[in-house]
């Protein structure tokens, strides 16, 4: 597995880089925001990054927007820094992280965090264009979604938001890794855009209990899909 960190203290990264590659783990330290940034624009494979938040030149919540506007849901992120408020554990996790460690930590907790993500990632990957939530069953290749076996259409933005949505059971999606995830842009809070396409895709997809699920909208968080039991299964 090979795993970067970005980490602009190099006493700290080097702890970080030898915890892991004692237990098997190839990790690449990065000590600046762009220098991570151009190797995923190069197309270089992780399988998991850590950020630190303050880094000199951009900071780790900027590089979470750049990786999650662009390269999806796919690698997993951990935010480890020394911030201790709930306002930015909140952020971070509205960005889209999958995990917060803070500073100072010890290594069997950050072993145990990082095996975590790394197996729910690869869980995740297996049978990646084909995957089910409950009774939908998704086709990526094919750009379908069928409900019960009963395919449902979808305009093509539709059908992006969706997938992230039922790839992703549980997980908070704020409005903005929502229209950068699926759009590829902000969507100001003025349009209806985003509104109208969360409207359509809980109307068409009959995202309700019944199926065993809930489009959950906090405004002041963002969206989540929760899992719930079917009142077929109670």
């Amino acid at each position: 597995m090979l795993i970067a960190s970005l980490e602009d203290d190099p006493a700290q990264g080097a702890l970080i880089q030898k915890a892991l590659a004692d237990h098997g783990h190839d990790c690449q330290l990065f000590l600046a925001g762009n220098e991570l940034l151009a190797a995923l624009t190069a197309g270089q494979h992780l399988d998991l990054i850590l950020l630190d938040w303050e880094v000199p030149d951009i900071s780790g919540l900027d590089v979470l927007h750049w990786i999650r506007g662009n390269l999806g849901f796919t690698t997993p992120v951990m935010f480890i820094t020394n911030r201790t408020r709930e306002e930015d554990l909140v952020v971070g996790l509205q960005a889209g992280a999958d995990d917060y460690l803070i500073k100072p930590f010890g290594t069997a907790e950050l072993l145990a965090r990082t095996n975590a993500l790394l197996r729910r990632s690869n869980a995740s990957g297996i049978a990646e264009s084909i995957f089910e939530c409950g009774p939908y069953r998704v086709d990526q290749s094919r750009q379908t979604i069928t409900l019960h076996d009963e395919p449902v259409t979808l305009a093509p933005k539709e059908f992006d938001l969706a997938v992230l949505f039922l790839r992703n059971p549980g997980r908070l999606f704020s409005r903005d890794v929502l229209s950068h995830s699926v759009w590829n842009r902000d969507i100001p809070a003025t349009s209806r855009t985003l509104d109208t396409h969360l409207s359509n895709i809980r109307r068409k997809l009959h995202l309700h209990p019944d199926n065993g699920v809930r489009l959950h909208a906090s405004y002041a968080l963002g969206y989540r899909l929760e899992r719930l039991p079917s009142l077929d299964a109670s």
